[in-house]
C-alpha cells in the first residue's frame, strides 16, 4: 500500500534540510527525541546547506522572503536552522517551531546502538529488522505512527516552506511526497549535507 497523499494535498514548493551531525549520529546511537547538540562537523554541514540554499534560490529567481521557515523544537534542529539562516544573510532567529516535526522516538532504546541492543534485546532487534516500518520500540513510535503525525503537518502546509527536520522525518516526508511503498521508507538514505527541494512534483537534491 502506498503512503502517498492525493496530489491535491501536496505543497507546490517545499524545501527541507536535515540537522547537522551530532556525536550520537557519528557513533550510530539511536537519538530520537534526546536533545543532543551538533558537533563541529554538523555546524559546518549547516553552514554549507545555508550557502547552497541561498545559491539555489538565486539561481531560480526565488526570494527567501517568499518562504516560511520552520524547525523541529529540538536543539540540534534549532541550531541548524540558525546557522542556515545566518549563512543566507537572514535574521537567524526569525523562524517558527512546530512540535509535530520532532524526530521519531525510540523510547527506552534512545542512547544505544543497534549492536548493543542486539545483545540486550535480541528478539526485538530481530523483529525490527523484519519489519522496520511497523515495529514499535518499547515506549517509542513506529514509522507507521510517525507517518500519521507528519502527514498531518504536511496537509497543513499551504505556503512555500523551508523546514529543518530529522532523518526519520525526512524518510516519512519523502514517502508521502513520492508515494513510496512503506517498506522502502525506513531504509532511505538521509545525508546531512544536502538540501532537499520538492517543486513541481519532483524532488531535487542541492
Amino acid at each position: 500500500m502506498s503512503t502517498g497523499l492525493p496530489s491535491t494535498g501536496l505543497p507546490d514548493r517545499l524545501i527541507f534540510i536535515r540537522h547537522g551531525q551530532t556525536d550520537w549520529n557519528a557513533e550510530g546511537r539511536m537519538q530520537g527525541q534526546k536533545d543532543i547538540p551538533l558537533n563541529e562537523t554538523g555546524r559546518a554541514q549547516a553552514r554549507r546547506n545555508g550557502g547552497a540554499l541561498a545559491s539555489f534560490l538565486a539561481s531560480k529567481g526565488w526570494q527567501a522572503e517568499a518562504f516560511d521557515f520552520v524547525a523541529s523544537p529540538l536543539g540540534r534542529t534549532r541550531e541548524t536552522m540558525e546557522l542556515v539562516r545566518g549563512a543566507m544573510g537572514l535574521d537567524a532567529a526569525a523562524y517558527a517551531l512546530d512540535d509535530r516535526l520532532k524526530e521519531i522516538t525510540f523510547g527506552t532504546w534512545e542512547g544505544f546502538t543497534v549492536e548493543e541492543l542486539a545483545v540486550s534485546d535480541p528478539d526485538r532487534v530481530a523483529a525490527r529488522r523484519a519489519d522496520k516500518w511497523g515495529f514499535t520500540p518499547p515506549g517509542g513510535e513506529s514509522y507507521a505512527m510517525l507517518t500519521t503525525r507528519i502527514g498531518g503537518w504536511l496537509a497543513s502546509v499551504d505556503r512555500p516552506m523551508v523546514a529543518v527536520i530529522h532523518g526519520g522525518v525526512i524518510r516519512v516526508l519523502r514517502g508521502l511526497l513520492e508515494g513510496l511503498e512503506p517498506a522502502a521508507v525506513p531504509r532511505l538514505d538521509v545525508p546531512q549535507d544536502v538540501v532537499y527541494v520538492w517543486d513541481d512534483g519532483r524532488l531535487t537534491l542541492v
